[in-house]
């Protein structure tokens, strides 16, 4: 049961009041500052571009006007058991199917988006509507099929963890097909290729020059080796969900040690280079940002993306690991009518008229590419993903706050989505990460210090997201300014440690500061803003929190926010 709160201001503020109340008159003479306002329109941006020393002064004159309580006795959960990673599973239908067949025989297929997309993203979608309409038969039962658009990664981890059982799978790479099989999942081949495609490094024009003449042939040993010396600033994608941030990573192992791309000279060389490297990235869509703002100039990409990709004109393409040739499978427990309607639909992908039409959406174009071999199997690249997972932070630990809303408009679903997603998410949070916990409404409550997130603070950690209750207003930004002072304090315990803070809210402020007013000064304290919107309305807020240093914003309805922060707290925790 959640314990009173003190009503007394946090003792961060106490702390620092004596010393900067003098300031505060300064900067408000300067900035225009007035107390909290329950419209959130009183405070203006302060135009200005802080300095970190100039954002942590600005930080505490800000906390001045702001009411935290702080639970003096966070409630223990002791009696939720282990989760497991099925338990962070969401429900399979928030995949959703692209194209519904009705036939007699109907069989299901998970393919990526790449395939199921928009146009020109949607190849598959379209041969898919010409096969229901073509009206194909099995011993005189009409033949459908339906298809689900699911990452290639996220098909692996549903069906190895989550019991999924689709009748065909499409993944971009036999990677994919490699790591089920090792699983002990009876994988059948029904083609090697569908639609040709090769994934590789992209490297920005006006870089490219240089790079050759430095370092000569662009290869992924070549990349690392500029990345490292700070020649290039090259990212990749989450190798747990895509298949070409996977194919990557293992080209990379294979670089660092070509005899053994699994060995310990392998691993700590990853090591040293996501020392250096920018964060992974939680979806190749914010690759593309990051890249559109000048923040990389080098990232992983797929071959036929870039090409559909005006944005990505100004990048050269190197192809790079593996082919991504989409094989086909079917599995040992899918029934006889369907393998042969599973056999019939390959045979359509293949007619000369649809792979005509792959060739217009952007693949079947490097054929003379044959592939790098690393050399690993399905329980090889299994390793290698958790190779990358020990190493993901460069062996530094991450000082995070999670700020949960909790004002009146979350009560119901998109609270009891909030509560039950984040106590099984936090599976995926390492023990040598330090988390703390702050709630708001009107006002702020800290639930929790930032501590060392073993079992103890784990369980404390849940105890407290699961007594939240919803009322009140939304003071979103005073919420987040309390929490980085948290960090900022912890900091100067484990100063090494990256700092990241997530914002889980359905919608817009209403009480105290409002964005224009605390963007200077998380922009000069460079503390990544993660922001989770629940049922969240057309409102961008949550994005331009996010854009202030180049974080992930994730628009989640409550069913499949549970995947969002699995595959989130999977790359950056």
């Amino acid at each position: 049961m959640k314990k009173n709160f003190t009503g007394t201001r946090n003792p961060i503020i106490r702390r620092c009041l004596p010393s900067i109340l003098a300031i505060v008159l300064g900067l408000c003479a300067l900035t225009g500052c007035g107390g909290s306002s329950s419209g959130g329109g009183a405070h203006g941006s302060s135009g200005k571009q802080l300095s970190y020393e100039d954002a942590e002064t600005e930080l505490d004159a800000l906390l001045t006007k702001i009411r935290v309580d702080e639970v003096q006795d966070p409630a223990m959960d002791i009696y939720t058991d282990e989760v497991s990673v099925a338990d962070t599973l969401a429900d399979i239908s928030t995949f959703p199917f692209t194209v519904e067949g009705s036939g007699e025989i109907n069989i299901e297929i998970a393919a990526p988006s790449e395939f199921t997309g928009e146009s020109p993203d949607d190849w598959l979608n379209v041969i898919a509507k010409k096969f229901n309409d073509s009206g194909a038969k099995i011993d005189g039962k009409s033949v459908s099929v339906t298809v689900r658009k699911m990452a290639s990664g996220e098909v692996v981890t549903y069906m190895t963890d989550g019991g999924y059982r689709p009748d065909v799978y499409i993944p971009s790479n036999y990677a994919l097909g490699e790591m089920l099989r090792s699983e002990g999942i009876g994988v059948e081949t029904l083609a090697d290729r569908i639609a040709g495609n090769t994934a590789g490094m992209l490297i920005k024009k006006d870089v490219y020059d240089s790079f050759k003449e430095k370092y000569g042939e662009a290869t992924v040993s070549s990349v690392l080796e500029a990345t490292l010396a700070g020649d290039l600033t090259f990212a990749y994608s989450n190798p747990y969900t895509s298949a070409t941030g996977l194919n990557i990573l293992t080209a990379m192992l294979y670089s660092f040690d070509p005899e053994n791309p699994l060995s310990d000279q392998a691993s700590s060389k990853l090591l040293e280079y996501q020392k250096k490297s920018p964060p992974v990235a939680y979806t190749t869509g914010i690759l593309r940002t990051q890249a559109a703002k000048g923040v990389i100039n080098a990232m992983v990409m797929e071959e036929q993306a870039y090409i559909n990709q005006p944005e990505l004109k100004d990048f050269v393409f190197i192809p790079a690991g593996i082919r991504h040739d989409h094989p086909v499978y079917t599995f040992d427990y899918v029934s006889k009518d369907k393998r042969a309607a599973a056999e019939l639909f390959t045979e359509f992908c293949l007619s000369d008229e649809s792979q005509k039409l792959a060739t217009e959406k952007g693949f079947n174009r490097r054929d003379e590419y044959e592939g790098q071999d690393t050399g690993l199997d399905g329980a090889g690249y299994r390793a290698a993903q958790r190779v990358w997972k020990k190493n993901k932070n460069g062996g530094r630990p991450i000082i995070a706050v999670f700020v949960a809303d909790v004002s009146g408009s979350m009560e119901g679903d998109p609270l009891r989505s909030l509560r039950e997603s984040l106590v099984n998410s936090s599976s995926y949070i390492s023990e040598d990460n330090y988390v703390g916990f702050v709630s708001y409404s009107d006002d702020v409550t800290i639930n929790l210090p930032i501590e060392r997130f073993d079992a103890k603070q784990r369980a404390y950690f849940s105890g407290e997201v699961k007594g939240l209750t919803a009322r009140g207003g939304t003071a979103t930004y005073d919420a987040v300014l309390v929490a980085a002072r948290m960090m900022l304090d912890k900091k100067q315990e484990v100063p090494d440690a990256k700092m990241m803070l997530f914002v889980l809210s359905d919608g817009e402020q209403n009480r105290g500061y409002n964005l224009d007013r605390i963007v200077p000064v998380i922009e000069g304290l460079n503390i990544p803003v993660y922001t989770i919107g629940y049922n969240y309305s057309d409102s961008s807020e949550l994005d331009e929190l996010s854009e202030i240093n180049e974080a992930a914003s994730i628009k989640a309805n409550t069913e499949d926010v549970v995947n969002h922060l699995r595959n989130l707290f999977s790359v950056e925790m």
